[in-house]
């Protein structure tokens, strides 16, 4: 008796997985560099909110103080902020991914800190003693690599 055994050639060649590896590659690269970006704009859109909260928090500190607050031992420490902002949230305080207040006297803050200028009636020169006529506050965007600014409504 004689049996006819048929040999099944299952798999794939080496070309065909060359192909798929490369194609796979190729798609996770893409994932990544997008999610990439996908981050920095959720970092900026929270340092954009932050700069909001924290101009509305000043503007009800004018509205009750008739003037914004000067920078030193002020606006850069929380127990100052907890006393003179009522409702204020610290967390708007804080750059993304810190767990500090990272406001600066400065109109060139970095990445991890947020800048605040308070001002004199002329909007340009820097003001020492309270009460402040006008303020700017700074942050840095990751996705232009530029500081952007917001006034107060003063």
């Amino acid at each position: 008796m004689k049996f006819n055994i048929k040999k099944n050639n299952q798999g794939f060649t080496i070309v065909e997985l060359l192909i798929v590896i490369v194609v796979i590659g190729i798609l996770a690269a893409l994932v990544l560099n997008s999610f990439r970006g996908v981050q920095e704009r959720a970092r900026d859109t929270e340092r954009r909110t932050d700069t909001n909260s924290v101009a509305t928090q000043l503007e009800v500190y004018y509205t009750d103080n008739a003037g914004y607050p000067v920078f030193t031992g002020e606006v850069n420490t929380d127990s100052w902020i907890t006393a003179n902002l009522k409702g204020a949230d610290l967390n708007a305080w804080r750059a993304p991914n810190l767990a500090a207040n990272s406001m600066v006297n400065s109109a060139t803050p970095t990445k991890n800190q947020y800048g605040y200028t308070p001002l004199e009636a002329d909007g340009t020169t820097a003001c020492t003693a309270n009460p402040c006529a006008k303020f700017k506050i700074y942050y840095f965007e990751e996705k232009t690599s530029a500081v952007k600014s917001k006034d107060s409504l003063n």
